[in-house]
């Protein structure tokens, strides 16, 4: 899987202007909270590149940007949660998810319903 870095406020910008072409996926995760390292291993070890082509994967790191994790939730409306899912379409939350609800499988279907 190959991840995007969210660093900067530019970086959610540049992924909100992404998702007007494709669709555009947020992992927010803790480094400090089990269940975030359980959803993000699930994650990546389910993840097919070739299912997945097309979609940009953003990667938040909480621990070394937790300012960025506010910016997220007020950009795209949704309540802050950790770890956290976002699909992003036409610059707008079309999805999100957290802790055990985050799923490969359920992205894929959001993906089909919602692209």
């Amino acid at each position: 899987m190959n991840w995007k870095s969210l660093n900067t406020t530019q970086d959610i910008q540049e992924a909100k202007v992404a998702s007007h072409h494709q669709p555009v996926v947020i992992f927010k995760h803790s480094t400090r909270c089990s269940i975030s390292g359980m959803a993000l291993n699930r994650m990546e070890r389910s993840w097919n590149e070739a299912e997945m082509e097309g979609v940009d994967a953003y990667f938040l790191d909480l621990i070394q940007h937790s300012p960025l994790s506010q910016a997220v939730a007020q950009e795209f409306e949704v309540h802050h949660e950790s770890p956290q899912l976002l699909l992003i379409k036409d610059g707008k939350c079309v999805y999100h998810t957290s802790h055990m609800g985050i799923s490969y499988q359920s992205l894929k279907d959001q993906l089909r319903a919602k692209v």
